[in-house]
């Protein structure tokens, strides 16, 4: 996995990883910790040669190119726990390229030069002489690559500010460190009344853009090294065998691997971000810039680390031994982390930009021939702002705006761009399409494998929201595992008689017509015997009963099927094409962005209980979960953004659909569980529900309670069951993402 989303990304990860793997073998990786005292690695100036140090730096001393494309060289070259100093070159120049401060960007651009950031002041102190001169005098806290500087930028104590300076090294006493990652020592650099004019004093650039850089580059490497530690325990995991069988097989091991998979996805996302963020015109203010990089300090570098130490959890004996280098990339992971600073003060930041009102806009730039697509697509919707109601949503569905992105004449067969296109057009319009609901499964599922005769009679009225659906698939005995159904469909003159139970049914109540899925070759093996039938929800041997949720609603159901009779012209596809027709997907999927904030609204809400509580400031520990909470946010958003701009290019979906389904279901319910918390015992008190509840039970449980903080918590607990639960995910996640082994069989029934 990488970052890179364009063919010019992908080539130079390509380019990076082949020169990766000719040079920075585990043969060098060792001599680097194996080394006396730390010097420059042998491949320093084949490094130089392909123009890597100055890649982001303007093209009169680098390539002209950008952070984007360091990231990507970062990423990849983190990847493969590339020896030397690197990391603290790149970050010092591009940190003197945006200060404005040329004197040592050609060295350091060639590699004939090597730069350290030290990002923390330790004892580093500025005072004024009685002549009013500015000097500094101390000692710096640790710092990456210091042994081998060339130029320093050293963060410097003035009276409760922060200034920053550039100092050569025959300016400076450097003391070398053993320092905790052995590829890559540290320094502390001292200087003794060291005056502060104007050839060395940064003072064009923001005191936090140095930290915000370093955060910024210090993610990308993260983020490959997540990447190559999900992949060293997956692939460890699919050979290491015990008790008969490889341990990925084992749902603990699997279901490890996979939350691996997700955080290194989160650190991608919100690496790459990064990046972009910190390009000249990419953003309007300097705070969204500030808050992608907080986002990446929070979460890009903490995975990392988590997943280092998953990493050598499933390793198992070899990864706690000198010998396996998974040992070395929990060091790396962990020295990032103390130097740039705790996760929680960057958790904080996050909390505190945001509170200031900064939000990251998530949106893509559409290519020119969108333009075109947007003439057309207006012309068209201008009829429909004329119209209400009925006739508004029938003009919609008619001309292919219920589902653009299925093909004619139900859907306008738009590509990915044109399904942008229209959704800008719609809103700006103010037109709302019908809301299929379960239709929108439905409506894919007949276009693909129904007869004309039902695509003629469902699916008119389904788009244009005339038809309410219900999905009758789960059972008390089938839920995640849907092949375990037994429902079941007999031959009768004419059609089929079902009989069974159905659980878990939205609107059934409702519903004119139902999707139901019965057995019917009771000897086929589980997935071959089932079929896919379209019911009419007002037959007769139907029973439906109301299941009363957690929240005291009752919009699920059990239905009872008593010899419902099914004419035969309401089997979709053939007989045992049931479970084809489950997992149904269309090649050309629904690409959407998010109009809303880029915290979601549950972020927005949980901000605003903070600075509506009691009027007084959040303490540190409130603001740090505060600050997790909307980095959740934002890289849940994040993954949908690669998403969409995958599809725009025309790429293969990626791993991210995956990855946002796990994270964002545990985040939204994180974020009501600590609503609760926050409101204290006043989130315990039921407001009364409306009198249009059922008249049974207390009024606490009626339907269509207020939606409230407890009422969202308590609703929320079902998004980790439904559809799938958390488990089956992680499964998923672990054996298409990691091609980890399945689960083993059942035993045969006797």
């Amino acid at each position: 996995m990488t970052m890179a989303l364009t063919e010019e990304h992908r080539d130079l990860c390509d380019s990076v990883r082949g020169f990766a793997a000719r040079h920075i073998t585990p043969a060098v990786v060792r001599a680097a910790v194996d080394a006396d005292s730390e010097r420059l690695p042998p491949f320093w100036t084949a490094l130089a040669d392909q123009g890597l140090f100055g890649l982001h730096l303007p093209d009169d001393v680098g390539a002209g190119y950008g952070m984007p494309e360091l990231a990507v060289v970062t990423e990849e070259l983190g990847r493969h726990l590339t020896p030397g100093p690197f990391l603290s070159t790149v970050l010092t120049s591009a940190i003197l390229d945006r200060a404005g401060h040329r004197t040592h960007l050609p060295r350091l651009a060639d590699g004939s030069a090597v730069g350290a950031t030290v990002l923390s002041p330790g004892t580093l102190r500025a005072t004024r002489d009685p002549a009013g001169t500015l000097s500094v005098t101390g000692t710096s806290a640790p710092v990456l690559g210091g042994g081998l500087a060339d130029v320093f930028v050293l963060p410097v104590e003035s009276g409760g500010q922060t200034l920053w300076a550039a100092v050569s090294r025959t300016e400076a006493e450097v003391t070398p460190i053993d320092g905790h990652d052995p590829t890559r020592r540290l320094a502390r650099v001292t200087v003794e009344r060291l005056p502060l004019d104007a050839d060395r004093l940064l003072d064009a650039i923001d005191p936090r853009l140095p930290l915000d850089l370093a955060a910024t580059l210090f993610a990308a490497e993260a983020s490959g090294l997540a990447d190559r530690a999900t992949t060293t325990a997956a692939d460890y995991a699919k050979v290491r065998e015990q008790f008969g069988r490889p341990i990925g097989q084992f749902q603990g091991v699997k279901h490890r691997c996979a939350r691996m998979a997700a955080r290194a996805e989160q650190a991608r996302a919100c690496a790459w971000d990064a990046a972009r963020a910190q390009e000249p015109g990419a953003v309007t203010t300097a705070e969204e810039a500030a808050l992608a990089a907080a986002v990446a300090g929070a979460t890009s570098v903490e995975a990392a680390f988590t997943t280092a130490k998953d990493c050598v959890q499933t390793l198992g004996g070899i990864g706690f031994t000198w010998e396996h280098d998974a040992g070395l990339g929990l060091r790396r992971a962990q020295t990032l982390r103390i130097l740039l600073g705790p996760t929680t003060g960057w958790q904080r930041r996050v909390a505190e930009l945001t509170r200031g009102g900064t939000r990251r806009r998530l949106s893509v730039d559409l290519p020119p021939e969108a333009e075109t697509v947007r003439a057309g697509i207006r012309e068209e919707l201008r009829p429909a702002t004329a119209l209400d109601g009925a006739e508004r949503t029938t003009y919609l569905a008619d001309h292919g705006y219920t589902a653009p992105h299925l093909p004619a004449p139900w859907g306008k067969g738009a590509d990915a761009v044109a399904q942008l296109v229209i959704a800008d057009e719609l809103s700006a319009a103010g037109l709302e399409p019908a809301d299929m609901i379960i239709g929108g499964w439905v409506v894919p599922t007949l276009i693909q494998h129904g007869s004309k005769e039902q695509q003629a009679r469902f699916l008119p009225p389904t788009l244009r929201g005339d038809l309410v659906w219900c999905q009758l698939f789960s059972e008390p005995g089938a839920g995640s595992d849907l092949a375990g159904l037994s429902t079941r469909a007999e031959k009768t003159e004419g059609g089929w008689k079902l009989t069974g139970q159905k659980v878990w049914t939205s609107m059934a109540r409702q519903a004119d017509w139902g999707i139901c899925l019965a057995r019917t070759d009771p000897d086929a093996p589980r997935h071959k015997g089932i079929s896919y039938f379209l019911l009419d929800m007002s037959s007769p041997g139907i029973g439906i009963r109301p299941l009363r949720e957690l929240t005291g609603e009752a919009l699920f159901n059990e239905v009872f099927l008593d010899e419902v009779f099914v004419p035969d012209e309401m089997l979709v596809a053939g007989e045992g094409d049931g479970w084809k027709l489950a997992r149904t997907t269309l090649a050309n999927e629904r690409v959407s962005l998010s109009n809303d904030s880029s915290l979601g609204s549950g972020g927005e809400t949980l901000l605003a209980l903070v600075q509506d509580a009691s009027g007084q400031e959040p303490g540190e520990q409130r603001l740090s979960t505060l600050g997790q909470i909307l980095c959740d946010a934002q890289s849940t958003g994040l993954l949908a953004l690669r998403q969409t701009l995958r599809s725009l290019a025309g790429g293969q979906p990626g791993p991210e659909s995956s990855v946002a389904k796990l994270l964002g279901v545990e985040h939204i319910q994180q974020v009501w569980e600590t609503a609760m918390d926050w409101q204290g015992s006043d989130a315990l008190t039921v407001t009364p529900a409306p009198e249009s509840g059922p008249e049974d039970g207390p009024q606490s449980l009626r339907t269509s309670a207020p939606r409230t903080a407890t009422w969202m918590f308590l609703n929320t607990r079902s998004l980790s069951i439904a559809g799938g639960t958390t488990d089956v995910q992680l499964n998923i996640i672990g054996e298409r993402l990691l091609g980890l082994s399945r689960d083993p069989a059942p035993p045969a029934r006797t």
